[in-house]
């Protein structure tokens, strides 16, 4: 960047005079306010239908922790562009900056999980411990109640700070158009990126994978972060998509943004692919029974077909889908795409989550009379999650996400559709592929 400290930027205003720079007022708050009540309607019903079995409790893990990486990630999307100092997504970014602008909203979110903490979560090291379970016992340092909302509070405290500060400074770059702030959130993307990849880690750890406190993987919180960050580059290709189809961003995000956004998405699908891959073979290779209980687990009720559906949904036909550059520069097939990857973002929650319900063996209302039916066909198999399933484990995650689509488009309305006076907005704006 060779601007000096004194000069400032040219605004969107002087690089295209036609375009949006804001929401009309009043303009997509009907949409906000339909998707905040369809979510807490969604939470609500399953809260009064499923509390009393505890089953709501899994299910809203589910759809938490599946949202919670799409909020976290935006944050992620915007510290990588700083660091990077990437031009082409400029016009971009401020989606991604209003997308973690609602994490100190997911801290409020995250109360259920912390009034079902003790039962029915996390009761297996919450609760009474058995003497002579040495392994829960050697982890009891850790795996405790106090350290737990300790490592809780930490977590929202840097997410919600560093959410804060990079959006903040984006828009007071929006007044002064002052080159150095970009400067700046440059150096300071550096330790920020580092404090996600620990905070995010150990998150993951402690509330998807503590689930079974006996089992353990180092590469879990990568796999997490993986299917995060795929979820997060679908969820903003729909929303700039509904945008663009109602008269915002459709002058300012391109085909071209729209081909790199699709690349994203398709790496990062290979990438939850590899991540998933290594665990797995590692475990396989290793053949130590604490580990491989995890996936024997995952062979019962009915999840051995949901484990052969992500290796199909999350990896093979997307793969086959999305490698054409013809499909990530069509609007349809790429909404397409992500709309199906979304859905299999849910799915894959569901398998790191429900199977340790009920002590590790699925749904708890499956009952004794479900069967080992690892050795059966794949209808079988799937006929079985299918019997075990409940609305709450889809319900969950759309109720959650509709609550962060809600508070994303208020976000959008307040504030500037893009940063306005970015220094890099006209590399953005006549960004091409080659």
């Amino acid at each position: 960047m060779t601007a000096t400290a004194h000069s400032t930027a040219p605004s969107l205003a002087d690089l295209a005079p036609t375009a949006n720079a804001q929401v009309k007022p009043g303009d997509l708050a009907t949409a906000q306010n339909a998707l905040l009540g369809l979510g807490l309607v969604l939470i609500g019903a399953a809260w009064g239908l499923g509390h009393s079995s505890g089953h709501f409790y899994w299910s809203y893990l589910v759809g938490y922790m599946g949202v919670l990486g799409i909020a976290l990630c935006g944050l992620f999307f915007t510290m990588l562009q700083h660091i990077t100092r990437a031009g082409w997504s400029v016009v971009v970014r401020r989606l991604a900056e209003n997308v973690a602008g609602t994490l100190p909203f997911m801290a409020l979110l995250f109360v259920p999980i912390a009034v079902g903490f003790g039962h029915p979560l996390y009761e297996h090291w919450a609760g009474h411990v058995d003497p002579n379970d040495h392994v829960l016992i050697g982890k009891s340092g850790y795996l405790n109640s106090t350290f737990f909302a300790v490592r809780a509070v930490l977590y929202f405290l840097t997410w919600i700070g560093l959410a804060l500060l990079f959006r903040g400074a984006s828009l007071k770059q929006d007044q002064t158009g002052d080159p150095q702030i970009s400067l700046r959130l440059s150096r300071i993307a550096a330790p920020g990126l580092l404090l996600f990849a620990l905070s995010v880690t150990f998150a993951a750890f402690d509330w998807i994978m503590s689930l079974d406190p006996h089992w353990f993987s180092t590469i879990f919180g990568l796999t997490y972060f993986a299917g995060g960050f795929m979820a997060f580059l679908a969820f903003t290709i729909l929303l700039a998509k509904w945008l663009g189809k109602k008269g915002y961003l459709k002058d300012l995000i391109s085909v071209e943004h729209y081909h790199d956004l699709g690349k994203l998405l398709f790496a990062f699908m290979v990438f939850w692919t590899y991540t998933n891959f290594s665990q797995y073979m590692l475990i396989w290779y290793a053949n130590l029974p604490e580990e491989t209980h995890w996936f024997a687990v995952r062979q019962e009720n009915g999840w051995g077909a949901i484990g052969t559906l992500l290796i199909v949904g999350h990896f093979l036909f997307p793969f086959a889908f999305l490698m054409s550059r013809h499909v990530k520069r069509n609007g349809t097939a790429l909404a397409f795409g992500a709309i199906f990857l979304l859905v299999i973002h849910c799915i894959d929650m569901q398998f790191l989550i429900l199977p340790n319900a009920a002590h590790g063996h699925g749904h708890e209302h499956a009952g004794a009379a479900a069967t080992h039916a690892e050795h059966g066909s794949f209808g079988a198999q799937f006929g079985e999650y299918l019997h075990g399933l409940s609305w709450m484990d889809f319900g969950c995650f759309v109720g959650v996400l509709a609550v962060m689509a809600g508070l994303t488009i208020r976000n959008i309305r307040n504030t500037n559709l893009v940063p306005v006076r970015d220094p890099r907005l006209a590399e953005s704006l006549h960004f091409v592929n080659i």
